[in-house]
């Protein structure tokens, strides 16, 4: 079984690049595929990485939404004609950043 670490650093290292995608603002995340696309794929590591995280550490962390973060990555896996790319745009310039914070804010339990 993989450490926790090996996750929370994927998690971050897909957080960071959808915060790098997302510079280019909403309105040209709505618009260009390419952008939208990058964020999507990052996206769905970032969730899959955090259902990969042991009970324990996610027992440590009940302040993060372990359970939408889950839903998000079911939506673009399996029901992705269901995908609000303005919904998507929030999670990613709003949730994702937030859910970075506080992985690199306090002590990370294996």
């Amino acid at each position: 079984m993989k450490s926790d670490q090996l996750y929370i650093a994927h998690i971050l290292e897909s957080a960071a690049k959808i915060a790098e995608y997302a510079r280019c603002g909403e309105e040209e995340f709505l618009q260009n595929g390419i952008a939208a696309d990058a964020i999507l794929r990052n996206l769905q590591t970032l969730a899959e990485s955090t259902k990969r995280l042991s009970d324990e550490f996610k027992a440590a962390h009940p302040e993060l939404p372990w359970r939408e973060i889950a839903g998000i990555r079911n939506v673009l896996v399996h029901d992705y004609l269901k995908i609000s790319m303005e919904k998507i745009w929030q999670v990613a310039s709003e949730a994702v950043p937030e859910l970075a914070q506080r992985l690199t804010e306090g002590p990370q339990e294996e």
